[in-house]
């Protein structure tokens, strides 16, 4: 069944359209109220627990954590292949939620206290055929981000050599951009499944509007190809498939890599964490689609799957997509180190306003090309100020001897100064990578390895 399915009227659209006033008459007769061809009160108290109450509440976490981790991964410090597409992640994870709890949290609370009456049979039937394709697609590229982030720490982590030229930010923009547009394609006839139906209110008298499925959605080829098998392969058995066999090549690579740890350079050290913490992100991803996967394979057997099971998959794929943000805290150095700095204030939290050696990111798999030549300018820079200023002094001594314009000169060059630099003894070489200027400038106070998030 779907991640964010709409499961008042995709699961039973054959009972719905044949026989809906056959069934209310019978529920008539049997004095059991309906609403909108469903039975009243039924599963309502475990309907509002799930949806109503904890989906909303870590719908609203997941908002703020997503924001933040927008935030984080955006900085010019953490850009990098792997940050784009976990913006990316987060963006659509974003949509997932709000998707989530329009179509299902919110509904669910009038299900038990009969609040949002309005939203219910007014609001909600009339933007259901939008945020319905819009949950579908947002689903769908989710999965297949979660598994373009896996294929990238495979190639990094088990195929080193070949991941300058493949993890790329250039190549990321791409696949971000055709999973969207494969994704928008495939779910398109999902606007064209759902329809709405006037009822007059059992006890407000009053008329409202329920969601039913539409005539495309009473097709059986339809529904056996589309709805079943394609939906079954394309979300869950290729994606999960592929999750499982690229995360255990990683995790061999991990274990194998523990074992030889003093044998690995700073920068497989901080491939390999940043594997690990990805790892978890893909455990929490296949761990919250269990049910959902369940759903749908006990619809292959059944007509309709059990209502709570619908509900409580809904819940695991909102908290899936509100997790992430504590998996980069838990796991993330230098992600936490930049949360601490830009959202908690130094007496709480122990950030400070300035920068500190504490929470310098820029390293080899970070530091784009610009970054590079800055640096290098850097030290040109301070080379060449450092030979100006020797023929300013060498120039006033020999010119007049005058102490009062040689004092001046010295004051003069110590005002102009951009600041303190490095200086190099003569027999040794000039600095030859960013990573051993950082290095010299840490001045030996950071022993961590800084990556894209670790």
């Amino acid at each position: 069944m779907d991640k964010l399915e709409l499961m008042n009227f995709t699961k039973s659209s054959d009972e719905f359209i044949s026989s809906s006033t056959s069934i209310s008459r019978l529920f008539s007769e049997n004095n059991i109220t309906l609403e909108c061809n469903a039975e009243l009160n039924e599963g309502a108290l475990f309907e509002f627990i799930t949806n109503g109450i904890l989906l909303n509440v870590v719908g609203i976490f997941g908002l703020f954590g997503n924001i933040i981790s927008m935030i984080i991964l955006s900085r010019p410090q953490m850009k990098s292949s792997i940050n784009y597409l976990l913006i990316g992640l987060a963006r659509c994870d974003t949509v997932l939620i709000i998707t989530a709890v329009l179509l299902h949290g919110l509904p669910a609370i009038y299900a038990y206290t009969g609040l949002l009456f309005t939203y219910k049979f007014e609001t909600y039937p009339r933007i259901v055929r939008y945020l319905y394709p819009l949950s579908c697609t947002a689903q769908m590229v989710t999965v297949y981000l979660t598994l373009t982030v896996t294929m990238e720490r495979y190639v990094a982590v088990c195929h080193p050599l070949r991941a300058r030229s493949l993890c790329t930010y250039g190549r990321a923009r791409i696949a971000v951009i055709c999973i969207i547009i494969v994704s928008i394609l495939y779910n398109l006839p999902k606007f064209w499944e759902v329809d709405l139906e006037e009822e007059i209110h059992w006890k407000y008298n009053v008329t409202i509007y329920c969601v039913i499925p539409a005539t495309l959605r009473s097709n059986d080829l339809y529904i056996t190809i589309y709805v079943n098998w394609m939906y079954f392969i394309v979300y869950y058995a290729f994606p999960f498939v592929a999750l499982v066999v690229f995360n255990v090549a990683i995790y061999r690579r991990v274990r194998k890599a523990n074992r030889d740890l003093q044998q690995l350079s700073r920068h497989q050290r901080r491939e390999i964490n940043l594997a690990t913490m990805l790892l978890c992100v893909v455990i929490v991803f296949i761990v919250c689609n269990v049910l959902p996967l369940a759903s749908n394979i006990y619809e292959k057997f059944q007509v309709l799957p059990p209502a709570w099971l619908v509900q409580a998959g809904n819940l695991l794929v909102t908290i899936n997509s509100s997790i992430n943000f504590i998996v980069y805290v838990i796991f993330g150095r230098n992600f936490k180190r930049l949360f601490i700095r830009l959202f908690c204030r130094s007496r709480v939290c122990g950030g400070g306003g300035r920068d500190s050696p504490e929470f310098h990111t820029n390293d080899e798999s970070v530091v784009t090309n610009t970054t590079n030549i800055e640096l290098r300018n850097s030290i040109r820079s301070c080379h060449h100020h450092r030979s100006n200023t020797t023929i300013i002094r060498n120039n006033n001594v020999h010119s007049n001897g005058n102490n009062t314009n040689s004092q001046s000169l010295k004051k003069l060059s110590r005002l102009s100064s951009p600041g303190p630099c490095v200086y190099y003894p003569a027999n040794r070489s000039p600095v030859r990578s960013p990573s051993q200027m950082s290095r010299s400038l840490q001045n030996g106070w950071s022993k961590t390895e800084h990556g894209t998030l670790n």
